[in-house]
């Protein structure tokens, strides 16, 4: 038999000889939207190895056949199981298959595109000894919970319901209105406006038993994220954007609009100095960071929320368009333990979900000079969207139709139930406003109604 200490010489040096490669973490359409991670991994010549959850089989597989789409660049491919609503449920698959893959690559980078994986990603990182968030900040990162134990200082009051143990909370002490959330999902899923305790009592019904949830004290106020580029411990780079929400006039908390650079009613120092301090408790090393806050009536800036991944939504397009520059190289030069910097934003962009009526999406129209809809459907490719110059005319960018046709549409409960979407950019923030007011009135969306929708 073969001692221990020559098989392990035997495999240091099979590894040593192996291919380099760069492990992406994250839901496939996800990853395949943000199409310059391919790119940027596969220029420099490294293996792309690509972890996504099961459900994506099928149209993973297709993709990666299909020579004229990005997947293509993806080298190897590992589905793994779980579910967002049970904590760690991820984690064994992911370990199992870096497992795998660390008998043949040379891993030499992994960051976490999407929310679903971050925590394992965080895993996989420390134990290979490579670039990321680190451990505190990618676990607490996907605890909602945890984020309120690590970050008090910028927490508002809070009560944790661990799964089996609501029946414990003295529904009439809340103070109210409050805000209920799952701990564990993202994309506002769960996430309600409560009013009073037979309220409370009631949605708490809702969720499945093995969830545990938040009774938060809710935070009136206008809503901002930071997206930080962090480095050895040190910000290079950080921005706050303005978020508009359908909290105004619902009890959800969907995303509606996000503005880069946001307008901050001279909030900014204050945000940015507290976000910070955040980033320091939570011991954050390498990677981005995407933190939502709310001011007080006081000023006080109040956490939401922080993830230790890329920005949802079209951040990405809205940074490209405010800077010039992608984000993507530089996530990746951080990744990899190369130095990075990213330019301060010269021109303002914005996105903008548009509500809708419930019932089946019979068509988009757009009346403006050369841009049509573009139908991208549940998790297609989006276009690409190139910046102009920082002092170019406002321009309309793209109308992106999330939706297929023939799609039943009801009420905005998480951000997947949003349809239709517009980027544009300006110079300035005043000229950004008008161009928002005559797209909005350029846009049709035809929603049919049947008798379950009221028609």
């Amino acid at each position: 038999m073969t001692p221990i200490s020559e098989r392990t010489a035997d495999s240091t040096a099979e590894t040593a000889a192996a291919p380099e490669a760069f492990v992406l973490t994250g839901a496939f359409w996800v990853v395949c939207r943000n199409t310059r991670y391919l790119d940027e991994l596969s220029a420099r010549g490294l293996k792309i190895l690509l972890i996504t959850p099961e459900s994506y089989r099928e149209t993973a597989l297709a993709r990666m056949a299909d020579p004229a789409h990005p997947a293509a660049l993806i080298d190897d491919v590992a589905f793994v199981d779980g579910a967002l609503d049970h904590e760690g449920s991820f984690t064994s698959s992911v370990i199992a298959s870096a497992q795998a893959w660390r008998q043949r690559y040379r891993i030499v980078g992994a960051y976490a595109v999407g929310e679903t994986l971050v925590e394992p990603t965080g895993l996989l990182a420390d134990a290979l000894g490579l670039s990321g968030p680190g451990l505190r900040a990618t676990r607490a990162c996907r605890s909602k919970y945890l984020q309120r134990w690590y970050l008090d200082e910028f927490s508002p009051a809070s009560v944790v319901l661990p799964a089996g143990r609501r029946e414990e909370l003295d529904a009439e002490a809340v103070g109210y209105p409050a805000v209920l959330k799952p701990a564990t999902r993202h994309s506002s899923s769960g996430v309600v406006t409560v009013a009073g305790a037979d309220e409370l009592r009631a949605h708490l019904a809702g969720y499945p038993g093995h969830e545990t949830l938040l009774v938060e004290e809710k935070v009136a106020g206008q809503e901002y994220s930071v997206e930080s580029l962090v480095q050895s411990g040190k910000v290079v780079f950080a921005s706050v954007t303005r978020k508009e929400t359908t909290e105004s006039h619902a009890q959800s908390f969907v995303e509606l609009a996000h503005s880069v650079p946001g307008t901050c009613d001279g909030a900014e120092e204050t945000l940015l100095e507290a976000n910070q301090r955040m980033l320091e408790r939570l011991a954050f090393a390498d990677g981005i960071a995407h933190s939502e806050w709310r001011t007080g009536a006081d000023g006080r800036p109040y956490l939401m929320e922080v993830a230790a991944r890329t920005p949802g939504d079209g951040l990405l397009v809205l940074y490209h368009l405010a800077t010039g520059a992608p984000l993507e190289p530089e996530i990746v030069r951080i990744a990899l333990g190369e130095p990075a910097a990213y330019p301060v934003p010269g021109r303002y962009a914005r996105q903008v979900y548009l509500e809708h009526e419930s019932g089946t999406l019979g068509d988009v129209t757009v009346d403006w000079p050369g841009v049509e809809p573009v139908w991208v459907g549940d998790g297609g490719m989006w276009p690409a969207i190139e910046p102009g110059g920082e002092d170019d005319a406002p321009a309309l960018r793209a109308v992106l139709v999330l939706k297929d046709r023939g799609s039943e549409l009801g009420p905005l409960l998480s951000s997947d139930d949003r349809a239709v979407s517009f980027v544009i950019d300006a110079p300035t923030p005043r000229e950004l406003d008008e161009l928002e007011r005559r797209v909005r009135e350029a846009i049709t969306v035809t929603v049919r109604k049947d008798a379950a929708h009221g028609g």
